[in-house]
């Protein structure tokens, strides 16, 4: 008889909370789900309702004895947790908009996980994540934390180096989109479809691609050859990559390179985006709200089709596939954010990466992927340079440091820029930035 088990997500109000729990009920034989417990703070109390209401119908109409607790109490969901999920954003979706608005005044892209959004995003994010990891580290030792908060590399990077916390995974549906992606692209199943990821979140690249264990590596890089095909996961929407370019990259480029390969064309796309239908932060407020309006019908059991607009396709297949896999100790290959140890040799054993690992009940195992491509090396070295002193600005509140970090950000072109966002987004996140006044 297998033990039942406790889970507990943090920033459980969150509109995306629908899509776990459609995972948890398609795998519940393989997850004997016990206990829910869905935590939010003050600010989201209604929204919990919302959404644990919803919880509760959805498991009622799979006959699935499921107990949901909602809670604005973290400790008191933490105790005894088997595994606890994080989602959460820090000063709401109010925050993303001044992250995606204020830099696109200084010409440089204003985004939630890259440049100057995914920085102070981390900056207020990595204090609550170290709070959290400190109560579980007293109520739930033993409890697996499976991170989908972003940037969900700089937040893995953190708990491996900030604490001594070593149950940790961070997690993200870029990996299992883009193979998703590829299986339309082949006319496969999914389940024959296998990448070898490497890199940093949102910054991972396919250095292969087997279906049924055979490279087709070079036929899906002729495939994104064609502007129609290069924005196969709907995350970021691309304008296609050139031919030469992608033939000699030799690698498969996530959806967020677009921001790197093509930033001038990717920021003047988002100073257009904002002066019409405004940044992502608000046109994602506008469906959140419609979406809340379908949560709120008590005749609704499911999780309704309408969410995939969201931009979180996937989440429930990656996350819920995750923790089953950790449980029953499945040894499969997922992508993940984890310790590098000797996975990828250009990026320090220490540090977290995004890597295909072997998933056990002693958590991921990093396959060795040896040496990057030298033509995707450097950048993503600059990166996990710009998230570890981006992860130090976070903990310790250094003003330089976090000039520093924006400045080695390849999305910033000068210190001047940086230090002049870094002061005007620092005011205006000023009630959730403690460390920093």
């Amino acid at each position: 008889m297998q033990k039942s088990i406790k889970i507990t997500t943090i920033g459980g109000g969150s509109s995306y909370t629908p899509e776990l729990l459609e995972g948890f009920i398609k795998r519940y034989d393989e997850l004997p789900l016990r206990e829910l417990w869905l935590v939010d703070v003050e600010e989201g109390k209604e929204k919990l309702e919302i959404v644990g209401n919803l919880a509760k119908r959805m498991f009622q109409k799979a006959g699935l004895p499921v107990e949901v607790h909602l809670t604005l109490d973290r400790r008191k969901a933490l105790a005894g947790a088997d595994f606890v999920t994080t989602q959460f954003r820090v000063g709401l979706l109010d925050a993303r908009a001044k992250d995606e608005r204020i830099p696109l005044k200084y010409g440089v892209l204003g985004q939630e996980t890259n440049g100057p959004g995914g920085l102070f995003k981390g900056l207020r994010t990595i204090p609550v994540i170290l709070d959290i990891v400190k109560d579980m580290k007293e109520l739930c030792p033993d409890a697996w934390l499976v991170n989908f908060t972003n940037p969900a590399g700089m937040v893995t990077e953190a708990v491996l180096r900030y604490s001594d916390h070593r149950k940790v995974v961070g997690l993200c549906n870029v990996p299992i989109g883009m193979e998703m992606g590829i299986a339309k692209l082949l006319n496969v199943e999914h389940s024959r479809v296998r990448i070898d990821f490497a890199g940093l979140n949102h910054m991972v690249y396919g250095l292969d691609v087997y279906v049924d264990g055979v490279s087709e590596k070079e036929r899906v890089i002729e495939f994104l050859t064609n502007p129609e095909n290069s924005s196969f996961v709907k995350n970021v929407q691309g304008q296609g990559w050139e031919p030469e370019f992608i033939r000699a990259l030799g690698v498969l480029p996530c959806p967020y390179h677009n921001y790197y390969y093509k930033t001038r064309e990717m920021v003047e796309k988002d100073i257009k985006n904002a002066e019409t239908v405004g940044t992502r932060a608000e046109v994602v407020k506008k469906l959140e709200d419609d979406l809340f309006e379908l949560y709120k019908d008590p005749n609704l059991s499911i999780k309704p089709p309408q969410l995939e607009k969201r931009g979180g396709a996937y989440y429930s297949d990656a996350a819920v596939r995750l923790i089953s896999s950790i449980y029953n100790d499945k040894c499969d290959i997922q992508p993940v954010n984890t310790m590098n140890n000797g996975s990828i040799a250009s990026i320090p054993d220490d540090s977290a990466v995004e890597v295909s690992c072997m998933i056990t009940k002693e958590g991921p195992k990093p396959l060795v992927m040896g040496d990057l491509p030298v033509s995707v090396r450097g950048l993503v070295q600059q990166i996990k340079s710009f998230e570890r002193v981006a992860c130090e600005a976070a903990v310790t509140g250094d003003y330089n440091l976090a000039v520093l970090a924006l400045t080695i950000n390849p999305l910033v072109a000068s210190d001047t820029i940086a230090k002049k966002i870094v002061d005007e987004m620092l005011e205006a996140h000023k009630e959730y930035l403690p460390q920093f006044f």
